[in-house]
């Protein structure tokens, strides 16, 4: 049977990846894996050839998070039992700009979401370079989501099981780059993927999925914030809605939107973090009527489909986490001409909760629920 073409896969050593492999096998796909060394500090190889390598009994132990050396070891025997090359490649230097990117959110005041970015600059960016050099046609990874042909071109679609979707972190993939991108297992569900990988005879079949940031495998952001910006450790205020004083802490970095257990101060009543000021250094707090966020402005668009027309409004489906779910909404298109920078502005139907600057906003059709049109970066959240 003739190839397919060449595809090039990202394998993280983790049983979706791995499954993907031997998917693209099946149908008739010359597979070719590459293991990213990202951000975790035990990673120093460059980039090398290690298709030769001796599969192991099973899967490695391993710090918290991925991408690891144990990760790596995983994702060689998963390549030897297939009998596909793997190649290890060094991003640390460019994992850099990710991490920065991290701490500088904070910094601001704003939420940011490292996967979503690494997706953007180095899974789908970067990667498609390196699979360029390698002659492959393809780059493929192991997430739950979809890429279908519709009648204008490539379309992203959530993935089959929405308990797993991926599609909201994968918003920001270039149309460019969707021409040439598969997503193997999007049409599984994980019972059926983990089923899959054991007869298969992958020994990651029963690895449990990863849930941390893979360079805060402690799941300590703000101790990993301060240990690039130990500026940021100063006491500031912590207030109420009216800006009267309730207590103090150590650092805005240190809370998240919506926040409601550590705060360090008690009323009698639960209080939930609302709004975090750089500029005076200051935590407001209130009750959870007001988190209620009516409106948001979103830029650094990146849009799949046809640009809508300036000013043009439109019923959509609108997510801000990447597990969260998709809320009904109206989205009115801005184009700045001066910067041809696009923007949109969100106005949901009824008010959503805990909403931060610095996140990203993923809009899906509204008659067409699980379709990707696009998304960008919350600006702005307009209380309620």
């Amino acid at each position: 049977m003739a190839s397919k073409g060449k595809v090039l896969l990202a394998m993280s050593g983790g049983v979706d990846s791995s499954v993907g492999a031997g998917l693209l096998l099946r149908e008739g796909y010359d597979v070719v894996g590459v293991f990213m060394r990202l951000g975790t500090p035990d990673e120093a190889e460059a980039l090398a050839p290690a298709g030769a390598c001796e599969a192991r009994p099973g899967p490695q132990k391993r710090a918290k998070g991925c991408c690891s050396v144990g990760d790596a070891a995983d994702a060689r025997a998963v390549a030897a039992e297939l009998g596909i090359p793997l190649y290890v490649a060094n991003f640390r230097r460019d994992f850099g700009r990710i991490m920065d990117y991290f701490v500088d959110e904070y910094a601001a005041g704003r939420t940011p979401n490292p996967c979503v970015r690494c997706n953007d600059w180095l899974k789908f960016g970067k990667l498609h370079d390196y699979a360029r050099q390698l002659g492959c046609d393809f780059v493929a990874s192991g997430h739950y989501a979809r890429m279908t042909q519709g009648t204008k071109g490539p379309e992203l679609r959530r993935g089959v099981d929405h308990d797993k979707d991926q599609s909201y972190v994968l918003f920001g993939v270039g149309r460019a780059q969707m021409g040439r991108m598969l997503l193997p297992i999007g049409a599984m569900r994980k019972a059926d993927v983990r089923a899959l990988a054991q007869e298969l005879s992958l020994p990651v079949f029963d690895k449990p999925d990863s849930q941390e940031i893979c360079f805060v495998p402690d799941d300590d952001y703000a101790g990993f914030v301060e240990r690039r910006r130990p500026d940021l450790v100063k006491e500031g205020e912590i207030v109420d809605t009216a800006g009267n004083p309730l207590g103090a802490h150590a650092g805005q970095h240190k809370f998240t939107i919506g926040q409601r257990r550590g705060l360090g101060v008690a009323r009698g009543v639960p209080l939930y973090v609302i709004n975090r000021d750089v500029a005076t250094n200051t935590v407001t707090v209130g009750g959870r009527d007001d988190l209620q966020c009516a409106r948001l402005e979103v830029g650094e668009v990146n849009w799949h489909r046809g640009s809508p027309d300036d000013g043009e409004t439109f019923e959509a489906l609108v997510q801000w986490r990447a597990h969260g779910v998709a809320a009904a909404a109206s989205v009115t298109w801005f184009s700045d001409v001066d910067s041809a920078a696009p923007s949109f502005a969100v106005r949901f139907d009824e008010p959503q909760e805990a909403i931060a600057p610095g996140q990203a906003c993923v809009v899906y059709d509204r008659d067409e629920a699980d379709l990707v049109l696009g998304g960008g970066w919350i600006v702005s959240a307009e209380r309620a």
